[in-house]
């Protein structure tokens, strides 16, 4: 037995046998008797282990794992019935994907979903003017953002529940019930929110995007292509929501510089005319019931 092995040796204690670990016993090579004890480790019996040599083995043990998993993936899909790939031509020229691949599109599509929602619906504009009314009115941080972007969203979701419906109705709940393969839904779903962006963008900017693409002038609406309909529509949002801003921000603009020259004839330049006239300006705009005002001028905005 060599000298790290570990015996279990039985030694009678106080009129009963105990369990004793004995270590490094060495037998006498004349009588054969062993001598249990626990002698003290020199520096040979526990050699420390090399730097960084723990980490290499959890790096290796890793690896494999990892190695594994990939290589198995497929056969445990495989053997559950589960394809992990499959692609189906479909009766009506289509092709129908497998559960996976439909999820991976899914959670794709939900990754994508804010983006798609600043640059193809109305929250732009009413994000926006919204915030540039904050700062007319001069009350810094009043209203929140998130109450902004509460607002801004249910407005969106008003403003577009007809482009919703349609497409609801044209390409989602024929697609659910079965009989429309998924890329001709995607294909008619696309249509009704085309049919917004082009209703809400200028030509100049079409015109302006055509010509950086180098793509020739369209004869119809329906021929330009999605890759330049989205900026110059996320352009055209920006233009209308400035225009908007400016008309807001005269009226909040002539009540500072009323109150300001009224302080500067007082001698009371000391004063900010920006607490002077944040009371004003909220009795202004409460007054002339600003909210209701603002909210249906921007949903009206939409109507062309």
């Amino acid at each position: 037995m060599s000298g790290n092995s570990y015996q279990l040796v039985l030694s009678p204690a106080c009129g009963r046998e105990s369990l004793a670990l004995a270590r490094g016993e060495r037998a006498d090579p004349k009588s054969g008797a062993r001598s249990p004890g626990f002698p003290s480790p020199g520096p040979s019996d526990h050699p420390l282990p090399q730097a960084g040599e723990g980490a290499s083995k959890i790096k290796h043990v890793a690896w494999v794992l990892a190695t594994g998993s990939v290589t198995l993936l497929p056969m445990t899909a495989e053997a559950a019935g589960l394809p992990a790939v499959t692609v189906t031509p479909a009766s009506g020229g289509g092709a129908e994907y497998s559960l996976s691949i439909q999820t991976l599109i899914l959670l794709t599509g939900i990754t994508l979903l804010p983006a798609a929602l600043l640059m193809m619906s109305a929250f732009t504009r009413i994000i926006v003017v919204l915030g540039l009314l904050r700062q007319a009115m001069g009350t810094g941080n009043t209203p929140s953002n998130p109450v902004l972007i509460g607002l801004s969203l249910f407005l969106t979701l008003f403003v577009m529940s007809p482009t919703l419906d349609a497409i609801y109705s044209q390409a989602a709940k024929p697609y659910l019930d079965g009989q429309m393969p998924f890329e001709t839904a995607l294909q008619t779903g696309v249509m009704p929110l085309r049919s917004f962006m082009l209703s809400q963008t200028r030509e100049n900017d079409l015109l302006a995007f055509t010509r950086i693409a180098g793509l020739e002038n369209y004869e119809k609406p329906e021929d330009v292509p999605f890759r330049v309909l989205a900026p110059a529509f996320m352009t055209s949002e920006l233009s209308t929501a400035f225009q908007i801003g400016f008309m807001l921000f005269i009226p909040f603009v002539i009540i500072d510089l009323v109150v300001s020259s009224v302080l500067m004839s007082m001698g009371m330049m000391m004063l900010s005319p920006m607490l002077i006239s944040l009371p004003f300006k909220l009795m202004l705009f409460v007054l002339v019931d600003g909210w209701s005002l603002i909210m249906g001028s921007l949903a009206q905005s939409f109507l062309r």
